[in-house]
């Protein structure tokens, strides 16, 4: 993956995590947009109800010049970094989960501390994820539809 630039490997780890997600029985949602104005790579939800936030890097420097991934905890239960095999492992901090991603396939190399959420915030995330989800399938069975309703919006 040596040779894609940046949003190519951003795009071909987010997949592969979401892939993984899956297979682990995870419900995954791309780009979740939280009230601090931040925005999750991907947020996963499991069948006991704990949130998994996974920051997707796709090059050492993106991980370096990001200095707002640590409030991301604040959101989650679990946070993963996911990234290629080309990315210096030794970067990502311990207490954070690593995934590492190869050829559409992914696998968890270390588990992160967990830090379970407050009662009334992971209500708060479970009713933003199901909005989220639900719109997201409102806009994919009637995509004109979802058009109208954003530009009516717009002008309100």
């Amino acid at each position: 993956m040596s040779d894609l630039l940046p949003p190519e490997r951003t795009l071909r780890v987010c997949r592969a995590a979401s892939r993984l997600c899956a297979r682990l029985g995870w419900t995954a949602i791309p780009e979740v947009p939280l009230p601090t104005g931040r925005r999750l790579d991907l947020l996963a939800l499991d069948g006991d109800g704990c949130f998994t936030a996974i920051e997707v890097k796709s090059c050492a420097r993106d991980f370096q010049t990001d200095a707002k991934w640590w409030e991301y905890r604040e959101w989650c239960d679990r946070l993963y970094f996911a990234v290629d095999l080309d990315f210096p492992q030794a970067l990502i901090p311990e207490d954070v989960g690593l995934i590492v991603a190869d050829d559409g396939e992914a696998a968890i190399l270390r588990h992160p501390a967990e830090h379970k959420l407050a009662p009334a915030r992971r209500r708060s995330l479970l009713l933003r994820y199901a909005r989220l989800g639900a719109a997201r399938l409102q806009f994919l069975s009637d995509p004109a539809g979802a058009a109208e309703m954003r530009a009516a919006l717009r002008v309100e």
